[in-house]
């Protein structure tokens, strides 16, 4: 028996699944770099040198503890090809490896292994609390697949703010309502600034070899400062639990210009490359809640989540998968803006999440779900060009969780699948939680004509277009409500200019 082990980029864990029971005699790793994996949608620059500086450094931990190893560097190859050329070359008879955070990839190693008539061996993702099996189970169960019952479950199962009676902590589940505050008027004031991490010889090598390899990708590579291996990975979360995260909870919808990070954790490369595990994180919050006495609202929504959240969508991607990545539920088929790709446009709001994301590979959850996704909801983009979007753009983009997020809960692509309501709002929303409006040129408040903010425009637009199903909706009919205070002629004029801006959203 010969037997493979792949170690893709995403499963940089020492005691991951893939190496238990090694055998130094007949076993081999293999890690690869391909070269089409960056281009298949078009990354950022950044994402490239966390993805190729994470598994050299491991790379460099596996060979330190004497474990052989194949390691192929910018292959031309897609991942399977240059799979598939080792297994032939010598003469594998087993693979093993760890389920891909792609469908498409999963898809692709079990297809080879029906090729080439060798044993596979496809271990299931450790890193999770919630096994395929019993999510499978849980949504057997329910008429309606909804975060809060998936989240409440998985507080009983691994008692986790849990009293000895078995009851929520302060008596109830979800502390939501208390984690919405923008910052005063004068601003976020003094944060303390993440971990971040000067690049080593290693990861400068990296940085040298995607901006030669990716010239023309999006992005910088000038503020890449992202753990790259675990030792990395465990000093930022000790920073986080010890010094921001008591003010995470409060603040963390809130926006501001030049205030990338907020007080929020920028765990989420180390916990999607598998350089830290979700238990150990959130036994780190739990630990300093006890420790300096935190707010339960900050604690409670920090782990909401992480074992709420990220734990739900993992389960709906590998339930809904391969539809979840075609799901067009209002049937949008525009263009994505070129400015996308540039931040160079008109509205403040857009120009500095964008902007900030170029730089730095990374913008929060409101940024991500209110600003960029609310518009592009908005402006009927086709849904498979948005989830492109965000998994090339984000450095902790990968599929497994990108594409729900995107496709399920910004775009409302699924219709509603495990969301109550499409997330839309107009300028007023932005204004109410960042600054961005007093630095431009559109009024939030004026609803069309050229002064008028286009997320406001096209908020009120979709409003029109959509009213049956909004006012159908308890969540919604609130919205619905608002717009019958708007006159005729004005909606009228709202629905002429929305369609002008859509028909101009790359002059915006």
């Amino acid at each position: 028996m010969k037997r493979l082990i792949l170690i893709l980029g995403d499963q940089l864990d020492l005691q991951g699944a893939a190496l238990r029971n090694f055998d130094f005699k007949t076993d081999q790793v293999i890690m690869i770099e391909s070269i089409p994996e960056a281009q298949y949608v078009w990354s950022h620059k950044a994402k490239i040198a966390l993805f190729l500086s994470a598994m050299r450094h491991f790379a460099k931990s596996l060979k330190e503890l004497n474990y052989p190893l194949a390691y192929i560097e910018s292959s031309s190859l897609s991942i399977v090809e240059a799979l598939k050329e080792k297994i032939v070359q010598e003469q594998i008879t087993h693979l093993t490896c760890i389920e891909p955070g792609e469908w498409r990839l999963k898809q692709q190693i079990e297809a080879l292994s029906r090729d080439l008539s060798i044993r596979l061996e496809m271990c299931e993702d450790e890193h999770f609390y919630c096994s395929h099996q019993e999510f499978t189970q849980w949504v057997a169960s329910k008429k309606e697949l909804r975060l809060e019952y998936f989240y409440r479950l998985m507080r009983k199962t691994h008692h986790i703010l849990i009293d000895s009676d078995g009851n929520p902590e302060g008596g109830q589940w979800n502390f939501d309502q208390d984690n919405r505050k923008p910052f005063s008027k004068k601003g976020p004031g003094i944060i303390e600034d993440p971990v971040l991490f000067e690049p080593d010889t290693m990861t400068q090598e990296v940085i040298t070899f995607v901006a030669k390899t990716y010239p023309k990708h999006p992005g910088s590579l000038e503020n890449f400062r992202w753990p790259v291996n675990r030792l990395q990975a465990l000093e930022a979360l000790n920073y986080f639990v010890e010094y921001r995260l008591r003010n995470f909870g409060v603040y963390q919808d809130a926006m501001w210009t030049d205030t990338p990070y907020g007080w929020h954790s920028i765990l989420s490369s180390s916990l999607n490359l598998k350089l830290l595990n979700p238990r150990e994180v959130i036994d780190a919050v739990l630990h300093a809640w006890r420790k300096y006495s935190l707010d339960l609202s900050t604690v409670e929504g920090f782990i909401r989540q992480i074992l709420g959240w990220r734990e739900f969508v993992r389960g709906m991607y590998y339930l809904d998968m391969p539809q979840m990545a075609t799901d067009n539920y209002y049937d949008h088929q525009r263009r994505l803006p070129q400015w996308y790709w540039t931040g160079d446009t008109q509205m403040a709001c857009m120009k500095d999440a964008i902007g900030q994301t170029l730089q730095y590979g990374y913008a929060h959850h409101i940024q991500r779900l209110m600003v960029t996704g609310n518009f592009a909801l908005l402006a009927e983009i086709l849904p498979s060009a948005v989830c492109d979007w965000y998994l090339a753009i984000y450095v902790d983009a990968i599929e497994w969780v990108e594409l729900p997020n995107t496709a399920g809960m910004a775009l409302f692509a699924n219709g509603g699948r495990f969301t109550s309501k499409p997330y839309i709002a107009s300028g007023a929303y932005i204004k109410r939680m960042s600054n961005y409006c007093n630095f431009c040129r559109f009024k939030p408040e004026v609803r069309f004509g050229e002064s008028a903010c286009p997320v406001t425009t096209l908020y009120w637009n979709f409003l029109i277009k959509h009213r049956n199903q909004f006012e159908s909706n308890p969540r919604t009919r609130l919205m619905t409500a608002n717009l019958k205070k708007i006159s005729d002629e004005d909606q009228k004029s709202i629905v002429k200019h929305a369609a002008y801006l859509l028909n101009h959203l790359d002059d915006l």
